[in-house]
């Protein structure tokens, strides 16, 4: 349980500046494009979560979820890089993350094309930020390729925390004989077992 509060937290902490940030000026297109989605927590925190939930979901999500974000962060980005007007891109994105997070930690796992939607829709959004901040020297397919990397491995990352969590609680499962919830309900069987460990 130790660890879910750890990651629970670090995905909760408050996002004060939903904004993309520009990378660093001397940095190579592919180099800007693997910072951005590292520049700032409202980013991170969400595109953890995407793979945290994928990781739960399992099944078709594990890839579907995480190539729907990266798509539509890409489609997002040209349409920012471009100015074409989206409503309410910086609130979109403190509400995504706050979302996303609320869900990891509720352990909500949406159906898997209501779940691709939800996750596109969040993507478009910060795509877009991402897009309207660039440098227009810095962005082409260098630098979409590096942020589609850089995506890609936020949401290994939190697929992998997941995994690695569920071998955890199943593990512990067989050993004191407590069932798994049959909807995936990974915190809540943590508590179960914790309350029945001495």
């Amino acid at each position: 349980m130790r660890l879910f509060v750890i990651v629970a937290a670090l995905l909760l902490i408050p996002v004060t500046a939903a904004s993309a940030h520009m990378a660093l000026a001397s940095a190579s297109p592919f180099e800007a494009g693997i910072a951005h989605p590292l520049s700032g927590l409202d980013h991170v925190a969400a595109m953890v979560a995407v793979g945290i939930l994928a990781g739960v979901k399992g099944g078709r999500a594990l890839w579907l979820w995480p190539l729907t974000f990266v798509g539509l962060a890409v489609l997002g980005g040209m349409l920012g890089f471009a100015h074409v007007w989206l409503p309410f891109v910086e609130l979109g994105i403190l509400v995504s993350a706050v979302m996303l997070s609320l869900m990891v930690t509720l352990a909500i796992a949406p159906k898997l094309w209501t779940g691709a939607a939800l996750v596109g829709g969040f993507a478009l959004l910060h795509g877009h930020a991402h897009g309207n901040e660039v440098a227009h020297s810095v962005y082409g397919l260098e630098f979409a390729v590096g942020f589609s990397v850089a995506t890609l491995a936020l949401h290994v990352v939190g697929i992998g925390l997941a995994l690695a969590w569920k071998r955890v609680v199943s593990t512990r499962v067989r050993r004191q004989g407590i069932p798994l919830g049959r909807r995936r309900q990974w915190p809540l069987d943590c508590v179960a077992i914790n309350l029945r460990t001495p």
